[in-house]
């Protein structure tokens, strides 16, 4: 390899190692070590979307990628129940493929799945919700009960992953 190749492949290796951490830092959580976690969790394998970002897009269609008694317990208003461990492409097929759609769970990891299903499917405009419901209730966003009823509980997935919801009623 010459000096100028080398240095071409160290500057693209370089540019792409900023453009990463740009598209990274652009979805978070407000609690550091919520989001250590979550760095690490995540593949950043679909694009990503904050819950304020998430929450000023009237246009998109909002799924729901948890178990149907996590959803029934609480879910963001008008979102639409997909799951997770059996969810399949029949559920979304009413949705067209070039509709904005923002995919949430509790965390992000689950609805990270989906997302790269649908993106596999051909929708071209699905986002990933990162922090998931527990950072929507953390961040003082509504939530409602299977009635459409406002409610302040939360299914906290796990005693485990509970710590991460600090606002709400944690439902197991």
């Amino acid at each position: 390899m010459t000096p100028k190749t080398i240095i071409l492949a160290v500057a693209i290796c370089i540019a792409l190692i900023v453009i990463v951490q740009k598209t990274r830092a652009q979805a978070h959580v407000e609690n550091n070590a919520f989001d250590h976690v979550l760095s690490t969790l995540l593949a950043h394998s679909v694009p990503e979307i904050d819950v304020n970002q998430a929450a000023a897009d009237s246009n998109a269609v909002l799924l729901d990628a948890r178990e149907k008694p996590e959803y029934t317990v609480s879910h963001i208003a008008d979102a639409t129940w997909v799951g997770y461990d059996d969810f399949t492409l029949d559920r979304v097929s009413h949705i067209p493929k070039d509709t904005p759609v923002i995919v949430y769970c509790s965390v992000g990891y689950r609805s990270e799945k989906i997302t790269e299903q649908l993106r596999k499917a051909g929708y071209t405009q699905v986002s990933n919700m990162y922090g998931g419901i527990f950072e929507w209730v953390n961040t003082d966003k509504p939530v409602v009960d299977d009635t459409g009823a406002p409610t302040k509980k939360v299914h906290a997935y796990s005693k485990s992953w509970a710590i991460w919801l600090s606002k709400g009623e944690k439902v197991y």
